[in-house]
């Protein structure tokens, strides 16, 4: 739908060296656009300087959450576009200058998809969490080469770190890791520490981890990520935003099959991994498990995606009613009640 609601719309198209600015006034399509070296405070100069009411829009990219805390108080409004569905940039010539005009040009046609982003509280929980995931990526890699060492060396690949190998090289490169490992296993300790200060500070984090296998760590990426369950319309949104459902091509009257959305595996590996957590516990999680599996014939892969989705869903439910999960008491109530209904 074409939005005439502001007076200025301003694209912005940023790099270390230098930024290109694109602008359309509400009264005309003509498109004002200059490229100039990259300065922070003078693009919040003339931002400022310009009357009436502005809209601005930033692709995604690594500097847009930075561009956004800075120029936020510049403008009504900023938005945070997915560089994804900007098709019409990949036609023609490319430049700075001409990604700018046509990003003006989708911003006032109102052709474009926002990307969430925000200043509040939880910007400290998102840049811990990259910071946590990021070690354990290192730390995997780490052991997957000291296991790759031993074995080359004709060990099972499990041994103690005091082992002694019979090549000098070896047995220096196996030192190497080892140290890694050690500081790698230390700085996780103290990830830890702070996840679990964060979920006494926030009670956003304590509600998670009322969940069925939800523990503090997936209970601090759940409330990173998601921020506000507002920002989804329905359940079925924000299943669709953890990748636990898919999006089915139709055309002519005659479907193409289903796909998968562009979605945040960080969560759904959250959802997934709970699940899996759950099962076999005394929680409701388990019990729709298993009533998929025993009274529905669903096979197991099947009833634990089915699962995924419910603990998404109620994890959405926690986040929006700002409360603790309440399981239904588990000795006063009937079999046939306890297990919700299918979804």
């Amino acid at each position: 739908m074409k939005d005439s609601t502001y007076d200025h719309y301003i694209a912005i198209d940023w790099s270390i060296k230098n930024m290109a600015i694109a602008r359309m006034t509400k009264k005309s399509n003509k498109i004002t656009a200059i490229d100039v070296p990259s300065d922070i405070a003078e693009l919040q100069i003339y931002l400022k300087n310009l009357r009436g009411t502005k809209v601005l829009m930033i692709e995604e990219t690594t500097t847009s959450q930075w561009l956004y805390t800075e120029l936020k108080d510049c403008v009504e409004r900023i938005i945070i576009c997915d560089p994804y569905r900007n098709k019409l940039l990949n036609e023609g010539a490319k430049t700075d200058k001409i990604d700018a005009t046509k990003l003006v040009q989708l911003l006032k046609a109102g052709l474009i998809k926002e990307v969430y982003h925000s200043d509040d509280k939880f910007l400290y929980l998102r840049r811990v969490v990259s910071g946590y995931e990021d070690l354990i990526k290192a730390g995997v890699r780490l052991k997957n080469q000291r296991y790759a060492l031993l074995r080359a060396c004709g060990k099972k690949g499990k041994e103690k770190r005091d082992i002694k190998l019979g090549s000098r090289g070896e047995q220096f490169v196996l030192q190497c890791l080892n140290r890694q490992i050690k500081a790698y296993e230390e700085e996780k300790k103290g990830y830890k520490k702070e996840f679990a200060r964060l979920a006494r500070k926030y009670p956003e984090i304590r509600h998670q981890k009322s969940l069925p296998g939800v523990a503090t760590i997936n209970a601090v990426k759940i409330v990173s990520r998601v921020v506000s369950p507002y920002r989804f319309a329905d359940k079925g949104h924000y299943l669709s935003y953890v990748g636990l459902i898919k999006l089915e091509k139709i055309s002519g009257g005659k479907s193409y099959g289903k796909r998968d959305p562009r979605y945040c595996r960080q969560l759904k590996s959250v959802y997934k991994s709970g699940v899996i957590a759950a099962i076999g516990g005394n929680n409701p999680i388990n019990d729709y498990y298993k009533y998929l599996i025993r009274e529905k014939g669903y096979p197991e892969y099947n009833a634990r995606h089915k699962a995924s989705r419910r603990l998404a869903i109620l994890s959405l439910g926690v986040f929006r009613s700002g409360k603790r999960y309440q399981p239904y008491r588990r000795d006063h109530v009937k079999s046939s009640r306890e297990v919700p209904s299918d979804l």
